[in-house]
C-alpha cells in the first residue's frame, strides 16, 4: 500500500503550447498510466516551470517531461533546460514535427535528452507507451526513486511555521507540508506525541520528530552541513548571497581551500526573487533559487564547503591569521576573510505590522506564500526591481495586486523594463505617495490603514497579504569596533579609506589597501554590504571574484 500510495504522488507532467494536443496527450497519458501516477498538463514554458517548482516545495517526485519543441516565449529545449535545474533526474522527452528533427538531435546534447518523439504519436500503443514504459523504467531503478521527505505540521497564519518552510524551501530540501486543522496533520501530532500547542512540528525523514525547531538544529537533522570540517583555510567567506557564492566558487576553483558560512539560506535577497531578466546569459530570465542552486552546486564541485543556519558574531586578528567567532562559541580561522554579508529589507515601522510578521506580513518575496495568495488582494510595499519582479510573479494569480510607493512614480527606483510589464499588466495597479499607516487583525493580516502622503488622507482596505520590500540595512552590526563603516552601516573599502591620500591609522603596510580591502589587511568585501556598491547581482557576483583576485595578490605578497 505505502509503495501505491508513493507511485500516486510520483508526476509525469506534459507541455504544449496548443491545448488540443495538451489535452490529446493527457489523455493518452492517462489511459494508461493514470492509475499509477499523477498527470499534470501545461499550456506554457512558464507555467509548466511554475507547476514543477510547486511539486518541487511539496516534495513531490517527477518521473517523466514531456514537452512541445514550438512553444512561443521558450521553446522546448530552453524549458527543457530550466527544468533540469528543478528536477535533474526526470527523464525528458521532446515532442516535435518531422522538420524539427535536427533541434531534437542537438538537445541530446543541450539537454541530456531521454527521446523525441514525431507528431502524431498515433497509436500511442506503438509509438508512445513503449518509449514511457521503458523510462519510467529507468528511472524507478534510478537514484531518483522515491524517498522519504521532511513533513512539516504547522497553522496557516504562524509566524514560526512560515520561517521553516522557507528556510526549507530556499535551502532545497524537499517538505511536505500539513495543516494542523487537517485529518493528516492531526494524526501526525498524535504519531508525535503533540497535542498541536507547540508548532511547527517537523518530522524528519528519518522519523525524527522536532517541535518548534531553531534553524541550526533543523539543518542539521535534514542533511545541510553546519560545523566545519577543518580549523583552518585559506579563505573564509561570510554570507551566501551572489556576492558570496561568486566568491566561492571563483576561491575554490582557483586552489584555495575555501569555506562559506551562511547564516540562513545561500542566495540572499536575490535568491528569493522570483524572476531576474537582466542577468547576463540569460534572455529569458532566471529566477533566484535557480541562480543559487547552480551556483551552490558550482562551489561544491570545486571544493568549497558551504555552512548553513552558522551566525557569525565576531571577527579577531590573531597575528597572520583571521578568525571568524560564531554564536555558539566555536571558531574558524583562515589567512584571508570576504565579507559578503549583504542586506535585510527594513522593517516597515507602522503600528500592526510587527505582530503581524509572517501572518500576512512578509519581508521580501515569501515565495511559499505565494500559492495561498491565489484569487486574493496583495499589496507590495516598495518602488524598487525587487518589488516589481514580486508583482509580476504575484499577479499571476492573485486577484489584484498594488505597489504602494512613496515617490511620484517607479522611474527612480526601478529597471524601466519592469515598469514597461507592470503597465502592461491588468491587475496591476500602481499607488503613488502612499504609505502604509498601521495594519490591523488578530491572529492574521486583515486590514490596512493607507495614507495619502500629499493630502493627508487615510483610507482604510481589506488585505490579507503584504510583501515589503523598503530599502536595505547592511547586516554588519556584528563588526562594530573592528571594521571601518559608513554612517548607515555600509563598509569601507580602498580608496574610501583614504580620502586624504593617507592610510587609516591603525594601518601597518607599506601599501595602501586594495580596491575592496577593508581597514583589516586580508579582509575584504563584496557586495551589497560595501559602502556605494551597485546593488545589482552582476556586480555583486564580479566583485566576488575580483575580491579572490585581491586575496590571491594579499596572501603572494604576505
Amino acid at each position: 500500500m505505502a509503495q501505491a500510495a508513493e507511485a500516486a504522488r510520483t508526476v509525469i507532467l506534459t507541455v504544449d503550447d496548443d491545448p488540443g494536443v495538451s489535452r490529446a496527450v493527457a489523455r493518452d497519458l492517462r489511459r494508461r498510466y493514470g492509475e499509477s501516477y499523477r498527470i499534470v498538463r501545461a499550456e506554457s514554458g512558464e507555467s509548466a516551470l511554475d507547476a514543477l517548482r510547486e511539486l518541487k516545495l511539496r516534495g513531490d517526485l517527477v518521473a517523466v517531461i514531456l514537452a512541445d519543441y514550438r512553444m512561443p516565449q521558450m521553446n522546448g529545449i530552453e524549458f527543457l533546460e530550466q527544468a533540469l535545474d528543478v528536477y535533474p533526474g526526470a527523464r525528458r522527452i521532446l515532442l516535435t514535427a518531422y522538420a524539427d528533427t535536427g533541434a531534437a538531435i542537438d538537445a541530446i546534447n543541450v539537454v541530456d535528452l531521454d527521446h523525441y518523439l514525431l507528431k502524431p504519436w498515433d497509436p500511442p500503443e506503438e509509438k508512445l507507451y513503449p518509449v514511457l514504459d521503458d523510462l519510467l523504467e529507468a528511472w524507478r531503478c534510478s537514484d531518483f526513486r522515491p524517498v522519504p521527505s521532511t513533513k512539516v505540521v504547522g497553522h496557516r497564519w504562524s509566524a514560526r511555521s512560515s520561517d521553516v518552510r522557507e528556510f526549507l524551501a530556499r535551502n532545497q530540501v524537499p517538505y511536505r507540508w500539513y495543516s494542523a486543522e487537517e485529518p493528516e496533520g492531526q494524526r501526525l501530532l498524535a504519531a508525535a506525541g503533540q497535542d498541536g500547542q507547540r508548532l511547527p512540528l517537523v518530522i524528519t525523514p528519518d522519523g525524527a520528530p522536532l517541535v518548534e525547531p531553531q534553524a541550526p538544529e533543523l539543518a542539521a537533522r535534514v542533511g545541510l552541513a553546519t560545523t566545519p570540517t577543518a580549523d583552518f583555510y585559506d579563505l573564509v567567506v561570510i554570507g551566501g548571497g551572489p556576492a558570496g557564492l561568486g566568491a566561492a566558487v571563483y576561491g575554490a576553483s582557483e586552489g584555495l581551500r575555501t569555506v562559506l558560512v551562511e547564516r540562513s539560506a545561500t542566495g540572499g535577497q536575490a535568491g528569493q526573487s522570483s524572476r531576474i531578466e537582466n542577468y547576463l546569459g540569460f534572455p529569458d530570465g532566471v529566477s533566484g533559487a535557480q541562480l543559487t542552486d547552480r551556483a551552490r552546486r558550482q562551489a561544491a564541485k570545486f571544493g568549497a564547503e558551504i555552512l548553513t543556519a552558522r551566525e557569525v558574531t565576531g571577527l579577531e586578528v590573531n597575528g597572520a591569521a583571521r578568525t571568524v567567532r560564531f554564536s555558539d562559541g566555536s571558531a574558524v580561522a583562515a589567512h584571508s576573510v570576504i565579507l559578503a554579508t549583504g542586506v535585510s529589507y527594513r522593517q516597515l515601522q507602522a503600528p500592526g505590522c510587527n505582530d503581524l510578521t509572517g501572518c500576512g506580513v512578509f519581508y521580501g518575496s515569501a515565495l511559499t506564500e505565494a500559492a495561498s495568495c491565489q484569487g486574493h488582494d496583495v499589496y507590495i510595499v516598495g518602488g524598487a526591481n525587487s518589488a516589481g519582479q514580486a508583482a509580476m510573479y504575484l499577479a499571476r494569480g492573485a486577484k489584484s495586486v498594488t505597489l504602494l510607493v512613496r515617490g511620484a512614480d517607479l522611474s527612480a527606483s526601478m529597471s524601466y523594463y519592469l515598469i514597461q510589464q507592470i503597465s502592461e499588466a491588468p491587475n496591476i495597479s500602481v499607488r503613488a505617495r502612499t504609505v502604509v499607516e498601521s495594519a490591523h487583525g488578530s491572529d492574521h493580516l486583515e486590514q490596512l490603514t493607507l495614507r495619502d502622503m500629499d493630502t493627508g488622507r487615510t483610507e482604510l482596505v481589506d488585505a490579507q497579504w503584504m510583501f515589503v520590500f523598503i530599502g536595505a540595512a547592511p547586516l554588519t552590526g556584528w563588526l562594530d569596533g573592528t571594521v571601518l563603516r559608513d554612517e548607515h552601516g555600509f563598509i569601507l573599502t580602498g580608496p574610501d579609506l583614504t580620502p586624504d591620500g593617507r592610510p587609516p591609522a591603525d594601518w601597518e603596510l607599506d601599501r595602501p589597501p586594495y580596491h575592496l580591502e577593508t581597514n583589516i589587511p586580508g579582509v575584504f568585501v563584496a557586495g551589497d554590504a560595501r559602502a556605494e556598491s551597485a546593488k545589482r547581482v552582476a556586480s555583486a557576483v564580479g566583485e566576488g571574484a575580483m575580491a579572490v583576485m585581491l586575496v590571491h595578490r594579499y596572501l603572494e605578497q604576505s
